[in-house]
């Protein structure tokens, strides 16, 4: 039985929802992130945690984050039809309806906030619950169709899993797990601009006012390369903050050099096909970077806890 879902009007076929398609409301890609930012700051904690509340604190972080991606994509159902890498989500495909999605983020979001919460403190609650109204409501709802800074403001979001995984920890938040925060939330706009970039069409379609098509490419390309180059310079907070060694600070060294290039390749590209080439080559980077990174401040970590058994 198909039949017109909600407010946008919206078709959709009643019952025709799988397990798959729920999973898929999760944005299972974005969370993947959301979690491994967040065992990175419980495992560099100071403190060490129960493996058993680690795991349910991870779990939680993963379905608060998930929710997230749900209520992202009620509400984005009407963009999401139009732009071509998101017309098969199961909202806009039909599978799901924008009712079900909102039921659906709505009862992961207090169930996730409140066993979090329970199992380790309401430091870290709190943080995940605020994580999910920003991104759902500041972000969401009101930045990304208002302003090209949607992505910068609306960064914070994907960093503050970093900060949860601290407090988990720790109960608190410290000058520490912000310098996490700030390197996610400074990798953040060079990383969808560059995908922007190859995918003005697009937003332009969609009507959101991602940066290249608001002020146009030369500009957004400069954006990238200052905020390429503070992001790098930022991957060695952590180090000034005991937080990190030489292994991390050659890693850090690695990754920064390597993204900076490319920044510097896509300022340059003389031509048009040549810019879509290189801001595609940076967005590819970019994914591989945080975890590249972070990876070199788990294997810092771990060297120094074992050096300090042995000596």
């Amino acid at each position: 039985m198909t039949y017109i879902d909600d407010s946008k009007g919206m078709p959709a076929m009643a019952g025709e929802a799988r397990v798959e398609d729920y999973l898929a409301l999760l944005k299972p890609r974005v969370m993947s992130l959301v979690v491994f930012t967040a065992l990175v700051g419980m495992l560099v904690a100071p403190i060490g945690v129960n493996p058993v509340i680690g795991l349910i604190a991870i779990v939680c972080i993963a379905i608060g984050g998930g929710a997230s991606g749900a209520l992202n994509m009620w509400y984005d159902a009407d963009i999401d039809a139009v732009m071509s890498r998101t017309q098969n989500r199961p909202i806009p495909s039909g599978r799901v309806t924008r009712g079900e999605a909102l039921a659906f983020g709505l009862t992961l979001s207090a169930f996730s906030v409140t066993l979090l919460g329970l199992a380790t403190n309401w430091v870290a609650g709190g943080l995940l619950a605020f994580t999910i109204f920003f991104y759902a409501v500041i972000y969401t709802i009101w930045l990304k169709r208002s302003t090209p800074q949607n992505i910068v403001i609306g960064g914070a979001a994907g960093a503050f899993p970093t900060m949860i995984g601290w407090a988990a920890v720790t109960g608190a938040i410290s000058w520490e797990s912000l310098s996490l925060f700030l390197i996610v939330f400074l990798w953040t706009p060079p990383h969808f601009w560059a995908l922007a970039l190859y995918k003005q069409g697009d937003y332009a379609a969609a009507g959101i006012p991602m940066m290249p098509n608001v002020v146009g490419e030369a500009s957004t390309k400069r954006q990238i390369f200052v905020y390429s180059v503070i992001l790098a310079v930022s991957a060695f907070v952590p180090i000034y903050l005991g937080l990190g060694g030489w292994i991390y600070g050659l890693v850090a060294m690695g990754t920064g050099i390597g993204f900076v290039y490319l920044a510097i390749r896509l300022l340059q590209a003389p031509s048009n096909v040549d810019m879509r080439k290189a801001a595609r080559r940076l967005f590819t980077f970019s994914l591989s970077y945080l975890f590249v990174l972070f990876l070199g401040l788990l294997a810092d970590n771990f060297v120094t806890r074992i050096e300090g058994f042995w000596s």
